[in-house]
């Protein structure tokens, strides 16, 4: 009798722990195989933020909606979110195609190329005829605003695509010969502009004999002397057939003489002053250095109208614009946009005898003077727009020190190089290229590394499996007990 209540027992035990084994195996196999169709299917995802940051834009869509042309991404060891965010593109237009690689024994010329090898990061744009390069570097900026990092994948990705299949690229001339900065100071200008898409050249006007013809915009930089006659003619030449110019000037700290290049100036009724402004509003400088000005380009201008965030220049050693009256621009068929300009503080010294940063009774008011500005010239049937700063550093890859022993290339403070890039596209008629961030929120993302996945996943099973067997080692002694 004993041993049939014993053997009852046993298999009822038995049946007990089979039923429990068979039902977490059952548990497993489906979460295997849940896990495993989610892997295999291409899911649709769902942004229920409220800018949809992490949808293709509209704006993304317009520019590819009649791409014709077959365009591969690839992705090679990137952040999970990056990855998965190139996908999004295949659903943008049917040309475009993702495809991941293992290894890059497949692209050797890559190596060559770009100097990555199997550890690198990066992702690569390819047509027909053309590919481009896309770092960890180029998906993101920064916000000086908020001190945020941005992400900038989509601007990246699109504009990299809209890089390789343009046939025709706009060609900028930078005049060389009379100016205080030498090429080798807008290398990193020369490098975003071509990243851009752009053909950059630096000419000699009197070398040349003329300004070429398939000029799209002429940039003059700071100069230390006059230009000649001969070439204000051909500049005033280029004016009058419409040409684009983009001018960055400099305090005028030597009292030289321009009369040619004031001419060009006069087209547009607008000057240069000689000397120099400095901020007294502790938002408007950087912290103990008032040459050193930071002023927010207008949301409403043609740079800056599509940007969901300010875009802040900040400039060294600075001049002010003198703009004729409405009615005298109104006279030479000018109109004129304000974009850039000093706070209610602000104040403009000529005498560069005096040392102190702070004002004297011998500098003058210099409130809400503009600093940046863009102006359009009707001749006809024909249209030339100028855009000028009045500073040069801000565009250059000198670098700048400010508090102590700290340093900056020019380019690379606050916004100078975007708003260097949104004129340019601008002026070369391609609005699209203009910068377009999605609105900011507070967004983490985080990749986990194999080690810390297979973790995770060793928790998923371990603990049911712990939770099981100790269910089962105190039914047993319960029952023991009995």
């Amino acid at each position: 009798m004993k041993n049939k209540f014993l053997n009852a027992i046993k298999n009822k035990w038995l049946k007990s722990a089979v039923l429990t084994v068979v039902l977490f195996a059952i548990i497993i196999a489906a979460y295997i195989g849940i896990m495993y169709g989610i892997d295999k299917v291409s899911l649709p995802d769902f942004d229920f933020t409220k800018n949809k940051i992490y949808s293709i834009s509209q704006a993304t869509k317009d520019k590819l909606q009649n791409l014709e042309e077959d365009i591969t991404i690839y992705p090679y060891n990137m952040q999970q979110y990056v990855k998965e965010f190139t996908y999004k593109y295949t659903n943008v237009n049917k040309h475009i195609k993702v495809e991941e690689l293992e290894n890059l024994t497949s692209k050797l010329d890559w190596q060559n190329s770009y100097g990555v090898d199997d550890s690198s990061s990066f992702i690569v744009i390819e047509s027909q005829d053309k590919e481009k390069i896309l770092f960890d570097s180029d998906l993101f900026t920064y916000d000086y605003t908020t001190y945020e990092e941005i992400d900038i994948s989509e601007e990246a990705i699109t504009n990299a695509i809209l890089d390789v299949i343009t046939n025709v690229k706009p060609k900028i001339y930078f005049i060389e010969g009379h100016n205080v900065y030498g090429e080798e100071y807008f290398q990193y200008l020369q490098g975003s502009l071509i990243t851009e898409a752009n053909e950059v050249e630096f000419i000699d006007l009197l070398v040349n004999g003329k300004i070429p013809d398939d000029c799209k915009l002429l940039v003059i930089t700071a100069l230390k002397e006059d230009i000649t006659a001969k070439e204000r003619d051909l500049i005033l030449e280029y004016i009058n057939n419409g040409g684009e110019i983009l001018i960055l000037a400099d305090p005028n700290v030597n009292n030289i003489k321009t009369p040619n290049f004031s001419k060009v100036l006069d087209e547009y009724g607008v000057s240069i002053a000689d000397g120099m402004v400095f901020e007294r509003d502790s938002n408007k400088m950087l912290s103990g250095a008032p040459n050193f000005i930071i002023s927010t380009i207008n949301r409403d201008s043609k740079i800056a109208k599509n940007i969901n965030m300010d875009l802040n220049l900040c400039v060294k050693n600075a001049t002010k614009l003198n703009i004729e009256s409405s009615e005298k621009l109104e006279e030479k068929n000018v109109t004129s946009e304000i974009l850039a300009t000093l706070s209610d503080k602000a104040f403009y010294r000529t005498d560069f005898t005096i040392n102190s940063l702070t004002k004297t009774s011998k500098d003058e008011d210099a409130s809400g003077a503009p600093i940046a500005a863009m102006f359009t010239k009707e001749n006809g049937e024909k249209t030339s727009k100028m855009l000028i700063f009045s500073n040069t550093v801000f565009a250059t890859n000198q670098q700048v020190a400010y508090s102590g022993n700290y340093a900056i290339y020019g380019l690379d403070m606050y916004n100078n190089r975007d708003i260097l890039l949104n004129t340019v596209s601008y002026l070369t008629e391609r609005e699209d290229n203009i910068t377009i961030r999605k609105d900011k929120e507070d967004v983490s993302t985080y990749d986990v590394s194999d080690a810390q996945r297979s973790l995770v996943l060793g928790i998923i099973f371990a603990i049911p499996v712990f939770i099981v067997i100790v269910g089962i080692v105190v039914w047993i002694l319960r029952r023991r007990k009995k």
